[in-house]
């Protein structure tokens, strides 16, 4: 676990590493608005899966490996090639659309923005079809155990931060959108060698469904994919509703969810870390209701744990966003916008570190239905939430919203946790 936790950080320091680059060659810019923007649209949907492939597929994997190396050399194979078909489907979608995608998201923003994206869209869109590939490759990796997958997320990033640091293109987006395609193609390139092989050869890939694990794995995918889809809208969401501030918007909200994110994903592996292991051992005993009144009485310490967090912070911000982004083109009235907006997102932390223990007990307990529902409730009252509250504070209205999507999910899963018995187990979903 302490491995898996640095693994962690450094690629969390990779991606800090980008931003302070970003900023410091662009500040809060029209460039960055545009990058952002058409990031969010290229990875959303390939994003969604590689989160329920972490949830779904690890399993699968163990569950083959113990049986035969045949087996999960078909099924690896199977499963590269279909993940190959969906990217490529995402992408020739996103081609499509695009020009309706970019009026819907940035219609406030400038004209030179939009143009700016839509060539940036050229380059960066089969970045879907490379994230879908990496992510069938590090879900097996991951079944084995082997967290280097979880380093080499930093690989985009560090490879845009070399290119924004030492191009010295006459177009501003050359570097980042050249970067960011770069680092994924190397990040494919190294993880297929390390989880590609079954027994010392590689999987041949195959367009059929004749393993036998396909079935479960659709119905566990089916039920659990629309809550990620949920989950995967609101940054998109979020960049719609301050795209049609003006330009810069985007980046400042980028800037500020970068610094915040550092603090709620230390926060998050460490109760997943606690909290996923004893739970599971707990319910492996049939104690379901020691495990839930252990979960209850977690929650109820994060959301202590994470209102002092917030406390803590909210003095800091300034000084935070001040050493991480204030240099080159990021000036000091770039650092108090920025600060301004990460003090309202602190009212997540509570709220998000107690919703996180439940939607653990939940995971653990297999009701991956029940976490769709809940997901999808919440992200009602996020939009919601999002248009009244940016039309009356602007921009904090979407952090603020965000706040109250995770108060939603909390007492949401609270309430299902303690009035609806579980109808089966993680590993009776998957086997």
């Amino acid at each position: 676990m302490a491995r898996v936790a640095v693994f962690v950080l450094l690629g969390r320091c990779a991606g800090a590493a980008k931003e302070m680059v970003i900023a410091y060659r662009y500040g809060i810019s029209h460039v960055v608005d545009a990058y952002q923007i058409t990031l969010t649209l290229v990875s959303w949907l390939p994003g969604a899966c590689s989160a329920v492939f972490a949830i779904v597929l690890v399993p699968a994997f163990v569950e083959l490996r113990r049986q035969s190396a045949k087996e999960e050399s078909q099924f690896l194979g199977e499963l590269v090639a279909w993940a190959m078909v969906v990217g490529v489907l995402f992408t020739a979608i996103l081609y499509l659309v695009w020009p309706y995608a970019l009026q819907f998201m940035a219609g406030g923003l400038s004209v030179t923005t939009r143009e700016m994206a839509r060539q940036m869209l050229l380059v960066m869109a089969p970045i879907g079809v490379l994230i879908m590939i990496e992510t069938a490759y590090g879900t097996r990796l991951q079944s084995k155990e082997r967290h280097i997958g979880t380093l080499l997320d930093g690989l985009p990033a560090v490879m845009t931060l070399l290119l924004v640091l030492f191009m010295t293109e006459k177009s501003a987006m050359v570097p980042l959108m050249w970067g960011t395609l770069l680092g994924y193609a190397v990040f494919v390139l190294v993880v297929w060698p390390l989880g590609g092989k079954v027994e010392g050869h590689y999987a041949r890939l195959s367009l059929t469904f004749r393993s036998h694990r396909w079935q479960p794995i659709y119905h566990a995918v089916r039920v659990f994919m629309l809550g990620q889809l949920v989950v995967s809208c609101s940054p998109a969401l979020d960049q719609y509703f301050v795209a049609h501030l003006g330009d810069g918007a985007v980046a400042t909200l980028g800037y500020a969810n970068r610094v915040f994110g550092l603090l709620i994903s230390m926060g998050a592996l460490a109760i997943a870390q606690g909290t996923l292991p004893v739970l599971s051992d707990i319910l492996g005993k049939d104690d379901v209701t020691r495990a839930r009144q252990t979960a209850f009485q977690w929650s109820l310490l994060m959301l202590g744990a994470g209102t002092l967090c917030a406390v803590v912070a909210y003095p800091l911000a300034p000084w935070m966003v001040q050493v991480i982004f204030q240099r080159g083109a990021f000036t000091a009235g770039n650092t108090m916008l920025v600060a301004e907006l990460m003090r309202y997102a602190l009212v997540q932390l509570p709220f998000y570190f107690a919703a996180l223990v439940m939607m653990n007990l939940l995971s653990v307990e297999g009701r991956y239905k029940d976490m769709a529902v809940v997901t999808a409730l919440a992200f009602v009252v996020k939009v919601i939430a999002n248009v009244v509250l940016t039309r009356w504070i602007g921009m904090p209205g979407v952090l603020l919203a965000t706040g109250m999507m995770h108060a939603a999910v909390f007492c949401l899963s609270m309430i299902i946790a303690r009035r609806v018995p579980p109808a089966c187990r993680t590993g009776d979903l998957i086997a």
